[in-house]
């Protein structure tokens, strides 16, 4: 409880509130609805302890971080002409029936979170938390940060949501263990929720469509066309499992808040703040608005025969931004990103139907219509905008960021498939869109005296009737019918649903033929909209019901019995600039090869490690394509240090002890119980499974 409390405390008072007053004082006094300048100011909170803890840590006094959100909470208790800013300017309220949803999908949320993460023991936690609780570590100790389990490995990865941690811990003297598995990304999730919806209200017209958007982005998912073959939508469900994300779209949700809101004077000052800390935070953000700013500027100098002066600015700041994370943070590393023309495409069907490098293009090019076709089933909506809504700047970044998300899925490649954060990143502006488009096609096909919420209505209605359907049917080709899983199979599914698509067309088009042409084509743009939502529904259902239902399966272990308590040892009882070696590469899986996913000794002993695991080392995902297959089978870039390290606890001699002390500056070892480490160096730690080893100076 002491840790709940002083990270609610530090929340509320050294991030929450002097956000607040910056995004109020900032957007002009602007009346926004409290739940969103409270969101938004959280973010604006965020960017601002970042920037003050990188020079706070780097000059040794990490503590200083607290100095900025002092200053600024002290000027506007000072300074007459800020106080009006502790007050809304406006009298807007968020209607309580919105309040009441918005809630429920956040508590959905922390129910999940209790289920996917909370209850689970930290030692069979998902894979990845180690590594980014060594990465925490790191940032913790140092500013600019390394590879925390390869010494002297170079980091081009997304870090600022770390140095957020980092500043946490400092402050409340909370561990980051329980940040890192329990407390951090939390507020961010609920705080992304709240903008969700004001970007959907913004852009929408009402609060409805806020809401319509957040079920959207949060629930609505794309068909599952055949078992054990899903292509992706990709969800929002990565809170825990990927920080950088959720830290990104936070950040991200206030710039594209300000934008459809309408950039005016010093907007301009709060677009910086947040684009310069998205550069570190998750720069996937980046190349996603400036696709958006310039296809908004195109439009508009086509259209109205003058330079769009704004927007061309947004896109010289999300350039800026971009060249700076990749010049400068990441020291022009890619982390394997590649372009790749159908690489998602290949992953999915490839353990399927023996899909290839060397199979010709139009296999996957049908591939990748399924692909668009299940993104459809979510985001079809979009069709409904016609030409003069997409006329609107607001609503033609939502649909070049889209697009730009869209398209980097199909073109870009990965090792670990991080192509697709590209369209989890458009996913909330995707959805808002989308909703926008089924308003403006209800409003149309309604006409004058009618009701638009009747007509969306019967579209969702004859949606949910065809979910039942498509449900019913699959059901049936399951029980009764074979699909073999190739193309030929998966045509065979996907063939069904197109028949019903064009048979409701056909049936719209007859009934609605005597109207004029306007309703009439927006009467089949929402009908058809609904029938592809529907075939979404049965697997949105599904997996919804899955993240709450409590999974009573074996969980792999992580962190095997003793490692967490010998790693805490270590960190206790040596310094911070400390180098350990290990001899613990590999994860304990029954798999050909070595996967090198093993973080939880720098994780836990918060000090770098001379090789540990390598799998998300720049080295190692530079080269993943050369060696094809997975990137958890490429081999450790550095032989030498590899062999020189693993020969100590392999046959350890005075001599190569010796080598690792003075060649590598090692000076403790981390291994399992080894008593012929013991004429060697040290024993300063064991338990029941490991030891701590201490090597002589020199």
């Amino acid at each position: 409880m002491r840790d709940l409390g002083v990270f609610g405390a530090y929340l509320g008072g050294g991030v929450a509130l002097p956000g607040v007053l910056l995004w109020r004082a900032l957007t002009g006094g602007r009346a926004w609805a409290g739940l969103e300048e409270l969101a938004a100011g959280v973010a604006v909170g965020y960017a601002v302890e970042v920037l003050a803890y990188l020079p706070a840590r780097a000059v040794g006094m990490p503590r200083l971080v607290l100095v900025p959100s002092v200053l600024v909470v002290g000027v506007f208790v000072v300074v007459p002409g800020l106080r009006r800013f502790w007050r809304n300017a406006g009298r807007e309220r968020v209607p309580g029936w919105c309040g009441w949803a918005l809630g429920g999908v956040v508590g959905y949320l922390v129910v999940w979170s209790a289920l996917f993460l909370y209850r689970v023991p930290v030692g069979r936690a998902y894979v990845d938390m180690p590594y980014h609780l060594a990465l925490l570590g790191e940032v913790k100790r140092q500013v600019p940060p390394t590879f925390p389990s390869v010494l002297g490995e170079p980091l081009p990865y997304h870090w600022f949501v770390y140095a957020e941690m980092a500043a946490t811990s400092w402050v409340t003297g909370i561990e980051p263990v329980t940040l890192v598995y329990r407390l951090s990304t939390l507020p961010m999730t609920a705080a992304l929720v709240v903008l969700v919806a004001a970007v959907g209200r913004r852009v929408g017209g009402s609060w409805a469509a806020g809401v319509a958007a957040v079920g959207v982005t949060y629930f609505l998912f794309g068909p599952v066309l055949q078992d054990g073959v899903v292509f992706t939508t990709r969800s929002m469900f990565t809170a825990w499992a990927s920080p950088t994300q959720t830290f990104g779209a936070l950040l991200f949700a206030p710039v594209v808040l300000l934008l459809v809101r309408g950039v005016r004077g010093r907007d301009w000052v709060v677009l910086v703040l947040l684009v310069a800390v998205l550069a570190g935070a998750k720069a996937t953000f980046l190349p996603l608005l400036l696709a958006g700013a310039v296809l908004v500027a195109g439009v508009r100098w086509v259209v109205e025969r003058r330079a769009p002066g704004r927007w061309l600015g947004v896109a010289g700041l999300a350039l800026g931004g971009l060249v700076v994370a990749q010049a400068v943070l990441f020291g022009r590393g890619t982390q394997g990103t590649e372009i790749e023309p159908f690489a998602t495409m290949r992953v999915l069907w490839s353990g399927v139907t023996g899909v290839s490098q060397g199979d010709p293009a139009g296999v996957l090019g049908v591939l990748a219509a399924v692909q668009l076709f299940c993104l459809a089933c979510v985001w079809g909506g979009v069709a409904g905008l016609g030409w003069r809504r997409l006329r609107e700047p607001e609503v033609l970044l939502l649909v070049g960021m889209g697009g730009a998300g869209v398209g980097a899925v199909l073109v870009l490649g990965h090792p670990a498939e991080s192509q697709l954060y590209f369209l989890e990143s458009v996913r909330p502006y995707l959805s808002v869109a989308a909703v926008c488009g089924v308003g403006v096609a209800g409003r149309a096909w309604a006409g004058e005296g009618r009701s638009a919420a009747r007509a969306v209505g019967v579209a969702v209605a004859l949606g949910a009737g065809v979910a039942m359907v498509v449900a019913g049917v699959q059901g049936m080709v399951r029980g009764f019918v074979r699909v073999e899983p190739d193309l030929g199979g998966l045509m065979g599914v996907v063939g069904p649903y197109l028949v019903l698509v064009a048979v409701t067309v056909v049936v719209v088009v007859v009934v609605v033929r005597r109207r004029p042409l306007v309703p009439a084509r927006a009467g089949v743009v929402l009908v058809v909209v609904g029938v592809m939502a529907g075939y979404g529904v049965p697997a949105s259902a599904v997996e919804m019901v899955r993240h709450v239902v409590p999974d009573e399966g074996r969980r792999e272990r992580v962190v095997p019995r003793g490692g967490r308590e010998a790693a805490r040892w270590l960190r206790e009882h040596s310094r911070a600039g400390d180098v350990v070696a290990t001899d613990l590469h590999c994860r304990p899986v029954i798999a050909p090869g070595c996967d090198s996913r093993h973080y939880w000794v720098a994780g836990f002993s918060e000090r770098r490690v001379l090789v540990e695991g390598w799998a998300y080392a720049e080295s190692t995902l530079s080269r993943a394509r050369a060696y094809g297959g997975s990137y958890l089978s490429v081999p450790f870039a550095d032989t030498a240090r590899l062999a020189a390290n693993d020969a100590v606890f392999a046959a350890p001699t005075r001599e190569n002890v010796r080598r690792l002390a003075t060649g590598y500056g090692v000076r403790w070892l981390l291994t399992r119980i080894d008593p012929r480490l013991d004429g060697y160096a040290a024993l300063r730690f064991s338990n029941r499974a490991f030891a701590v080893y201490e090597l002589p100076a020199g």
